[in-house]
């Protein structure tokens, strides 16, 4: 700045001195006027300049700063630079505002920013959906006249934001939310709210596995509890009676060994931790042996066969796979009346192949037919309690042909029967010709 007064005072002093070498050369009032001249062609010339800076204030855009020589020069390039300066801070800050936005758009969990008035300044897409509210509408309005559940307003006027609230949607009974208020700046706060309704379900599924397998062991244990007591209190009870006891203690105890084993199964299915141990599987070979198991288990109550339509092998853990196989095969003897057939099939299909067990058992409703791989879940409780089942075979099949990329197929009709089918992907299905090639791969 203190080079643009040197500019501006270096320029009057030249028309001073102009005017002292023209006042002995022609007369004080020639220099006069000279001087005066110069003197208001300076003022005017500033006074455009001014006009200039005038007209650009009013809409100071950074392409139209004025341009101009001299000291107004630098002062007005000095001006571009401040202005460039600013434009580029700007933009900086429109570019931070608009990643906060979108980073919060992308968020999973509904994000609201309230004023100190509790006010909605701005919301994602998340919060919107979840807590019935728009944007375009909603902004500026306070959050209290939106959500009217009682909870949230104790929540909110409480100002004890240590733990969430959890509360149901107003718009969705199904949909159950975390809330939590985050204070920051000036009195504002940063409302989360986070969709919980899945750990809620786990929860529940939780509360019913323990409940259920309670109950599962407090009846054999019950029974053997009972019967202990009673030879224990009657040790001179007829042999014929003691056996008899001691031979239903034997049952209940295999019954609870069965659930345990069960549980232990699918306890190893679901963990992360163990992986699926892949081998070539000769199904056709596993199938002759289930086979036997099967007549063994039938104790020659029904027909049970075999339809071998493939020589085809599968890709997997043959254990798992007998494990599978099994429980298929065993439900449908135990739910299937003496004099009633079981068919175990084997075959290609058009996208990979088929294990299906086939009976002609009681049936089972359509309404029930979804629900079956569930837990404990049974159609018929006390059916099932006679027939030995632990209530876990379909949730384990269930787990192993996910493991191996198949699906379960279902299908029954009460009274006539039921097939439950294993359909597994091509690329698990080894045909006889890879077979070799992959020994020697393997080899």
């Amino acid at each position: 700045m203190s080079d643009l007064w040197t500019r501006a005072l270096g320029g009057l002093a030249l028309y001073v001195l102009g005017a002292l070498i023209l006042w002995p050369l022609a007369g004080a009032t020639v220099a006069a006027v000279f001087l005066a001249l110069a003197m208001a062609g300076h003022a005017l010339y500033h006074l455009r300049q001014l006009a200039k800076l005038a007209r650009w204030l009013r809409d100071p855009q950074l392409s139209t700063v004025p341009q101009a020589g001299g000291a107004w020069g630098d002062v007005f390039a000095e001006l571009y630079q401040i202005v460039r300066r600013q434009s580029k801070s700007r933009h900086q800050l429109s570019e931070a505002l608009a990643r906060f936005r979108r980073a919060g758009e992308a968020m999973p969990d509904g994000v609201v920013i309230l004023d100190e008035n509790d006010e909605i300044e701005w919301l994602n897409p998340v919060a919107e959906q979840q807590l019935g509210l728009n944007l375009e509408t909603d902004a500026g309005r306070p959050i209290t006249y939106l959500l009217r559940q009682t909870q949230f307003h104790e929540y909110l006027a409480a100002q004890n934001y240590a733990e969430p609230l959890i509360l149901k949607s107003a718009r969705n009974p199904e949909l159950t939310l975390s809330i939590q208020l985050v204070p920051f700046g000036a009195k504002q706060k940063l409302l989360i709210s986070r969709d919980i309704s899945r750990f809620e379900q786990l929860e529940t599924v939780r509360r019913d596995f323990v409940a259920n397998v309670s109950h599962e062991l407090r009846t054999p244990l019950t029974v053997v509890g009972g019967f202990l007591e009673t030879l224990h209190e009657h040790p001179d009870l007829p042999p014929e009676e003691r056996n008899h006891q001691i031979e239903l203690m034997l049952e209940q105890t295999r019954r609870m060994q069965r659930l345990v084993e069960d549980l232990l199964t699918l306890s190893r299915l679901e963990s992360a931790s163990n992986p699926l141990q892949e081998a070539p599987v000769n199904v056709p070979a596993l199938i002759t042996r289930l086979l036997r198991e099967a007549e063994s288990l039938s104790r020659g109550r029904h027909r049970v066969r075999a339809e071998i339509h493939s020589d085809a092998w599968l890709m997997g853990a043959e254990g798992e796979l007998a494990s599978a196989f099994g429980n298929l095969i065993s439900n449908a003897i135990r739910y299937t009346p003496a004099g009633g057939e079981v068919v175990l099939r084997w075959e290609r299909t058009g996208d990979g192949a088929r294990f299906s067990v086939r009976d002609t058992g009681i049936g089972i409703e359509p309404q029930h037919i979804p629900r079956l791989t569930e837990r404990f879940y049974r159609v018929d409780r006390s059916r099932s309690r006679e027939t030995g089942g632990t209530g876990l075979g379909l949730s384990i099949v269930k787990h192993v042909l996910t493991r191996h990329q198949a699906r379960l197929e279902i299908q029954s009709e009460v009274g006539k029967g039921s097939t439950f089918a294993a359909c597994f992907p091509a690329n698990r299905v080894i045909a006889p010709e890879e077979r070799s090639a992959l020994a020697e791969e393997r080899g």
